[in-house]
């Protein structure tokens, strides 16, 4: 895409988080290993922006601090911040985040995606788009959007 039509032509782009370093009961595969917010963020710190060759870990977009995960009651919920308060890709960016959990996570899991409040500028509209399991189950029949979700969750690292 050409730099004019960016919204946000310039981002600021972070440094990666360490890799988790492996054990042996890592590795052991009779041992139980709840998922926690790091296993959640190992899941999406690689998803790409749909405008910009970094992932949302490079941009600030997600963070380990803002995945939570409560094993209890099968809930998984994600906080994400655009790089703009006015970024047009945020519903694609929280779609995108959605079905690379819904791909991973077993499926007892609930999976809850918001904006980080307060950092956009349409935030109480993406959240009810993206809280409406008929919305998402639609926007994902419709094949061009499924192909560019598929672009974004093609690992980069």
């Amino acid at each position: 895409m050409d730099s004019k039509q960016l919204e946000n032509s310039n981002p600021k782009v972070y440094l990666k988080s360490k890799d988790r370093e492996t054990t042996r009961a890592d590795e052991d595969d009779r041992l139980v290993d709840e998922i926690d917010a790091r296993e959640v963020f190992d899941l999406i710190r690689g998803i790409r922006d749909p405008e910009h060759p970094f992932t949302l870990e490079e941009l600030n977009v997600v963070s380990e601090e803002h995945c939570e995960v409560d094993v209890k009651d099968n809930v998984c919920r994600v906080w994400f911040t655009p790089t703009i308060d006015h970024c047009s890709m945020a519903t694609l960016i929280g779609l995108s985040i959605q079905v690379k959990l819904i791909r991973s996570l077993p499926e007892q899991f609930k999976i809850d995606v918001f904006i980080a409040p307060g950092s956009h500028a349409t935030e109480e509209a993406v959240n009810k788009q993206l809280a409406d399991k008929e919305r998402v189950a639609a926007a994902l029949e419709n094949q061009h959007l499924l192909e560019v979700v598929n672009q974004c969750l093609l690992e980069s690292f």
